[in-house]
Order: C-alpha cells, then structure tokens, then sequence
C-alpha cells in the first residue's frame, strides 16, 4: 500500500527548513482481547518468529498448530483477565506504553518538527502502523525506541527486522536510527534505584532480599552468541552498586521458561521455591528487564511466584513496579531518546 503525504503537509515540512523527526517507541505486544481467540492470534505471530523460537521445522509446526494454539490460548486468556484494564479493554501493557509515548510528546512539544508515536512487536498498533502515521506527518527520518534495556536478538532484533521489513516495501525510505541497548545507562540505574527505594518505603516491612528477575532465554541462544545474559549480569551488578549490596542480598534469577530445554539459570519460581525452604520470610522482586508493567509482572511475579514463596513458608512479599511512566522511567526515556536525536534536533 503507498503511503500519500497530503500536499499542505509536505509543504510546511519543506517551509519550515527542517526535516520532520519522528520517534517511535516499541515494546514486545499484546492479545487485542482477553480471551483464547485474541490470545491465539498473538501466540500465533509471536511464536512464528524465527528470533524467538529458533527452529521453525516441521515438527515445531505441527506442535504449534496441533497443541500449543489448541491448548495454551484458554490458559493464558485466564492469567490476561486477572490483569486486564476493563476500562479500556486492553492489556496494561499497551495502557502503560501509549501513556510513555504522550508524556514524551509532551516533554519535546517545543520542539515542533518532532513526531511521537507507540507500536507492537507483536498485535496492535502494529509497528507498520507506527511508522505510516509518522510518514504521513511528513517525518523524513525515525528513530526506532526498542523499550528493552538489556539486548537480545529475541527482543531487540526483532523490532528491527521488523521496521526493517516495512522500509523494505516504500518506495521513499526515511532515514532511520534504532536506540542502543541501554543494560547500564546512568540513567536507567539510578532510575531503577530511586524506584526500589521509593517502594520500598511503603512497606510494611522490611524485605530481607530483593530478587532482580529477568525474562529467561534458551541456554542455547546465549552460547550462540547472544549478549543478553551478560546484560543481565551487568544490570544486577551495576543495581548492587548503586543500592550497596552484595550478591546475597540481591539475586539475580530468570524467569517465564518455555518447552523442555534448559533455559537461563537460577530460575526464578525455584529460587523462590529455595529461598523459603531456607528460612527466608520477606521479601521484594524487582523485574529490571520490563520497561513496563505486563503479564509477566503483574501475573507471573506478582501473582504465581508470590503464590509459591508463601505456600512454601514464605510470609512476605512485595512486588515492585516498573518503571513505567513514572517520572524516573520518563527520566530515562527522555535521555536515551534526546541522546540518539542529536544531529537531528
């Protein structure tokens, strides 16, 4: 389909002098609808993609089409009702990253040829969508905001291949730019810092650990090259730092494994498992991984792995919000955006 930039919005681009800028802010995506149909149609895409699940043969297809997307929607539609907003009828998610997205237009408003905007890897606003709306307010040139900030080509990758895919189909391109990695940006550690302390001061009690849990990778991907765990690990260590503790009062764990390979470890719901086992009564999960609330924070933390401390001796726990639109979290988006815009603005 060929994108048409009405005349007058074409005209003031040349008129102002300056070309039109437009960010777009990207995170992994969302079922359109809490129940299995919608989460079969986001499973569906999700899990066809070669970044996330390697092997895309004949066997992971019929497994796929034969139990995964019979089975697997049903159960998930479940776990996506105990967190869904009823009030917009939609994911958290995608409240939390249309929220990041106008607060950012509204911090660079005075800066008139900047175009905000918000997608999906995966379901809607599809990142096509994302990109046709800035091309049509005239942006000559993108820059792509992958809200991950540890890499891996299963996230970040992704999201360019993606923006890659759509480039591929116009005729005109818009320069583009795509935000690095930003695993142990000042910015982001300090951000993660205030936002656990912060939290932490509502308690009731005093958690005796904080467990930082990242979303889990196949071992596999790591050993293939993929830099994702040593991100992780360089996140834990810089967050340990900042707060002033060592490895045995913040762990660092891996969470939401899939299928029967073995997967980043120590694994989150066993180190709860572990932890109470061994005495330990209180404490707080913080998910650095997550630039915004989602299933796998709101359900699989705060929800199941609570579930599993407290059945195993556990009496305490807290768990921590992303960072969201916060103003820490806004903090961060704002400099790693205003950073790779230089040159540009």
């Amino acid at each position: 389909m060929t994108n048409v930039v009405p005349i007058e919005t074409a005209k003031a681009a040349v008129q102002s002098g300056r070309p039109r800028v437009g960010v777009l802010l990207v995170n992994l995506g969302t079922p359109d609808t809490a129940d299995a149909p919608g989460v079969r149609v986001y499973l569906k895409e999700f899990l066809s993609d070669a970044r996330v699940i390697e092997d895309q043969g004949l066997i992971w297809k019929l497994v796929l089409n034969g139990i995964i997307l019979r089975r697997r929607p049903r159960t998930k539609a479940l776990d996506y009702r105990k967190i869904w907003n009823n009030e917009r009828n939609e994911s958290p998610l995608k409240t939390i990253t249309r929220s990041q997205a106008d607060k950012l237009a509204a911090a660079l408003s005075d800066r008139a040829h900047v175009a905000v905007d918000w997608a999906m890897r995966y379901g809607n606003p599809s990142i096509k969508a994302g990109i046709d709306a800035l091309i049509a307010k005239g942006c000559e040139r993108i820059l792509a905001v992958p809200l991950y900030p540890q890499y891996s080509a299963s996230t970040s990758a992704t999201v360019c291949d993606e923006v890659f895919r759509v480039l591929a189909q116009l005729r005109n391109q818009p320069t583009l730019r795509v935000t690095p990695p930003y695993y142990e940006d000042e910015a982001y550690i300090e951000a993660l810092a205030t936002s656990i302390e912060t939290h932490l001061a509502t308690l009731s009690f005093k958690p005796e650990l904080i467990v930082a849990s990242f979303h889990g990778m196949p071992k596999s991907y790591v050993d293939k090259g993929d830099p994702y765990q040593s991100h992780c690990i360089a996140t834990t260590e810089a967050l340990r730092r900042r707060l002033g503790m060592d490895e045995t009062k913040l762990l660092l764990t891996f969470q939401s494994r899939f299928g029967n390979d073995e997967w980043l470890q120590p694994y989150t719901d066993k180190t709860m498992e572990r932890l109470a086992k061994e005495g330990v009564r209180r404490i707080a999960v913080v998910t650095p991984g997550f630039s915004a609330d989602c299933l796998e924070t709101l359900e699989e933390i705060a929800q199941e792995n609570a579930e599993i401390f407290k059945h195993n001796g556990g009496e305490e726990f807290s768990a921590i919000p992303c960072l969201n639109d916060s103003e820490p979290g806004m903090d961060v988006i704002r400099t790693l955006v205003l950073r790779e815009l230089q040159g540009w603005i």
